[in-house]
């Protein structure tokens, strides 16, 4: 499940528990990732208002994880708990800045 991410798909680095796991914003991981959380750009506005919940960046995290294998959501939730928003911030970020600027 470690790798590199390749900026030039948009990807982005996620480390829990040490181990890094690479976010791809695809065109099908944001389809599904808006289906359960709903319109992306109200999304991208909640976060820069400092009004996106815990679960909905763990549900944009899942859906975007280039690799599953191995992990089970309520699991890797926890995980993401456990490390703490700051550890998150940087990966939460760049998914934001591709959603807003797509290519990738």
């Amino acid at each position: 499940m470690t790798g590199a991410a390749n900026p030039h798909r948009g990807e982005a680095v996620l480390v829990i528990g040490g181990q890094p796991l690479v976010l791809r914003p695809t065109f099908g991981a944001l389809v599904a990732a808006e289906e359960e959380l709903g319109p992306l750009f109200a999304l991208v506005e909640r976060a820069s208002a400092g009004q996106l919940r815990l679960g909905e960046m763990v549900a944009l995290f899942w859906h975007t994880l280039r690799e599953r294998e191995g992990l089970e959501r309520p699991d890797f939730a926890e995980a993401v708990a456990r490390e703490g928003l700051a550890a998150c911030t940087p990966a939460l970020r760049a998914l934001i800045l591709q959603i807003l600027k797509g290519g990738g």
